[in-house]
């Protein structure tokens, strides 16, 4: 897991110089924090998928699991989940305790309740993303756990693993979207609504 986020974290850095050399001879000013940049537009796209998903499902598809062993979450129970993650990761990344005690992922009944608090979860972390410089990112920051202090980390770790795993929920969300015959938002997006890959 630790290789797959540095790969992408790297690859999305290498990204820049090229992106900004592009556009027919027109050089375009690279970011001024290019690793902020970068870790900013990646929780950006994800974060409207993830939206997307809770919203556009149908609340008839939310108690929908794929497969019949115990352990598989529902839709909804998916969505509680990133839910929870989200929180779990900036609280970390803020230094403070995850200021959500429910457990949306065993609480959370209703499609309603699901857009909302996904929404919820977006703003707390949007918070600490937006306001993230390189200078930022290369910080140690001490988690906050029920226990007392956790082991300190490096801050742009913790906002990349966040993405990280919301990436990978959202290619779960994604499974949940083809069984349904729905097309999934960021197919959506590229595709101008149209069913494909």
């Amino acid at each position: 897991m630790k290789k797959f986020l540095w790969s992408v974290l790297l690859c999305g850095l290498a990204a820049i110089p090229a992106a900004a050399q592009a556009g027919g001879g027109a050089q375009m000013a690279a970011p001024t924090d290019p690793l902020a940049a970068f870790v900013k537009g990646a929780f950006k796209s994800i974060s409207t998928n993830l939206i997307g998903s809770a919203e556009q499902m149908p609340e008839a598809n939310y108690s929908m699991k794929l497969g019949t062993m115990p352990e598989v979450r529902t839709y909804g129970q998916l969505i509680g989940h990133v839910v929870n993650a989200n929180y779990f990761y900036c609280a970390m990344a803020k230094g403070e305790a995850d200021p959500q005690t429910a457990d949306y992922e065993k609480t959370a009944q209703t499609k309603d309740q699901l857009v909302k608090a996904m929404h919820a979860a977006i703003e707390y972390c949007g918070t600490i993303y937006d306001s993230l410089t390189d200078a930022a990112a290369m910080k140690m920051v001490t988690p906050q756990t029920p226990n007392g202090p956790g082991r300190p980390a490096l801050l742009v770790g913790i906002l990349m693993r966040n993405v990280g795993h919301n990436n990978e929920e959202y290619g779960n969300l994604v499974g949940y979207f083809r069984a349904a015959n729905l097309v999934p938002p960021s197919t959506a997006a590229a595709s101008g609504g149209r069913r494909g890959d």
